[in-house]
């Protein structure tokens, strides 16, 4: 077909038939062509919210192999760690006896004990004693301390000493130790700089202090309590039988 100015006029492309008529077959298109559009819709729409949590989720993975899997690795390893630890104290509590071996003291020994604190701590029957007290007050670790210290002193071979030295570290003075003594900074700077080369008496400033701390602190308390009144009401009651 030609227009007026004699140009040629592209032919309309012809319509489906039926879709005109609205025929079964154009309906039947017509549902076809909607769910494709529904179907693409769906992704497309969903497409955001999948790449965010995609790009967390990579993200995630990402930060947790570099932070979070570092800080579950290292919580891990801490645990371990920590579990490792406690039996080794357990392990180490259970080599100590759970008191000295000594007779049971007579009534003036045991009278003699409120004289000084000296004098309780001279004889093993005595330290037992005050050691029970301790544990009820939970404050055992001091003497704990203190008589580790006077093992160590009776030490002559190098790697004995060093190796007891290490343990009662662990044990009473580092501050991961959960019978860990009270010690002021001082006195565990200079502990800190021997342990490189620790001597049998690496400790003794340590075990003056503590030994002072029980005597100060504990040690009242124990003259009025009812595990040393009754220890010397027994003791009695037997001298009168005897």
């Amino acid at each position: 077909m030609r227009t007026a100015d004699g140009g040629a006029r592209a032919a309309a492309p012809p319509r489906a038939r039926g879709a005109d008529r609205g025929s079964p077959m154009g309906s039947e298109r017509m549902e076809m062509r909607k769910r494709q559009v529904c179907t693409a819709q769906g992704p497309a729409a969903s497409a955001p919210g999948q790449h965010g949590v995609g790009n967390r989720g990579s993200n995630a993975c990402c930060f947790c192999w570099c932070c979070c899997c570092s800080c579950s690795c290292l919580t891990v390893r801490n645990q371990e760690e920590q579990r490792l630890r406690s039996t080794s104290y357990e392990l180490r509590t259970e080599d100590l006896p759970t008191c000295e071996e000594s007779p049971a003291p007579a009534l003036e020994e045991a009278s003699a004990w409120a004289q000084s604190f000296d004098k309780l701590m001279l004889t093993p029957a005595g330290r037992n004693a005050f050691r029970e007290f301790l544990r009820t007050e939970f404050s055992e670790e001091n003497m704990l301390f203190w008589m580790a210290c006077e093992e160590l002193k009776k030490e002559a071979n190098k790697a004995v000493i060093e190796e007891k030295a290490r343990i009662i570290y662990e044990d009473y003075v580092s501050i991961l130790s959960p019978k860990e003594v009270s010690l002021d900074s001082r006195v565990r700077e200079t502990i800190n700089r021997s342990m490189a080369e620790p001597s049998p008496h690496i400790f003794d400033d340590a075990q003056l202090q503590i030994y002072t701390l029980m005597h100060r602190d504990s040690y009242p308390r124990f003259m009025n309590s009812a595990l040393y009144k009754d220890l010397l009401r027994s003791l009695s009651e037997k001298a009168v039988e005897a």
